[in-house]
């Protein structure tokens, strides 16, 4: 029994016809009865009652369809899979995530996706989540780490979270604590009368950092304004104030920072894995999703 010879049997128990079976399968007619008669002796049963103008299907045609059906089905399943596996050999997926994401949970992730698919290449838009939303909308991004909610007004995307950070006060070992209490944490009212330094517009713990502190009835003080992550790390290093930012990127190795924790219920943003709606990711950018969903449990 041969996968072609199951594909012209269903066809003629579709249309009832052995002429129009053939031309959906494009073969010749007698062709196409050859191999359903060959299959009939193989199986030692009629499929079909050939009465003139009228095809039918036997008892033991009945009892074939349904199992041929599935069997033509999982070798397509199988065919898929393996052909999918293969264009994991090469390719690119273009990964968008925010600075803190960036410096803090991708660097190993990444790290794993490159060992298990040295040839596809990855290629990693870093940016706020404004941003990272817009080039999603337009398909320069294939997935994007986002911080929720998203900006409105937001395209269709689909959001799986990853996880939930805690958000902390870091500041110079040089300089005096935050609130002036070493060893203890703080709340943003403490930040009242600190200088902080903050992100530049379209940063989302900017934003964030900026409602927070107007929840608490001020306007932050900015020591200095308009740096990258990296950038705003190294003037509170060098003392120009302090800053608010996630623990993972406070606690990187080098850091060299003071870290104060904020008093409950503190400060917490949720980051999620963003791709399109209304078109599903490659392969390899579903695999990477895989493996962040996996790294983030």
């Amino acid at each position: 029994m041969q996968l072609h010879q199951l594909q012209y049997f269903v066809a003629v128990a579709e249309t009832r016809h052995f002429t129009r079976a053939a031309e959906r399968m494009h073969i010749a007619q007698p062709s196409l009865s050859q191999q359903i008669r060959a299959l009939e002796r193989e199986l030692g049963a009629e499929l079909f009652l050939r009465a003139r103008g009228n095809i039918s299907l036997t008892d033991a045609g009945e009892a074939l369809l349904p199992l041929a059906r599935r069997i033509l089905a999982d070798a397509d399943t199988a065919r898929l899979e393996v052909q999918e596996l293969a264009q994991l050999r090469r390719g690119r997926v273009r990964l968008g995530a925010t600075p803190s994401v960036c410096t803090g949970l991708l660097p190993t992730v990444l790290r794993a996706f490159h060992d298990r698919y040295p040839g596809i290449q990855l290629l990693i838009e870093e940016g706020g989540s404004h941003d990272l939303v817009r080039m999603l909308a337009r398909g320069a991004l294939d997935l994007a780490l986002v911080v929720l909610p998203l900006p409105a007004p937001a395209p269709a995307l689909t959001t799986v979270e990853l996880l939930k950070e805690d958000l902390v006060v870091i500041s110079s070992p040089a300089a005096p604590a935050p609130g002036g209490r070493p060893g203890r944490s703080v709340s943003v009212a403490d930040l009242r009368d600190e200088p902080l330094v903050m992100f530049r517009h379209g940063y989302d713990l900017r934003e964030l950092t900026v409602a927070a502190c107007r929840a608490e009835g001020f306007e932050p003080v900015f020591a200095v304004e308009g740096g990258e992550m990296d950038a705003v790390l190294g003037f509170v290093r060098a003392g120009l104030g302090v800053a608010v930012v996630p623990r993972m990127v406070a606690e990187r190795p080098g850091a060299d920072l003071r870290i104060t924790p904020l008093t409950r219920p503190g400060l917490r943003r949720t980051i999620a894995l963003a791709h399109r709606s209304d078109v599903a990711p490659p392969r390899a950018a579903r695999e990477l999703q895989r493996m962040l969903e996996g790294r983030a449990e």
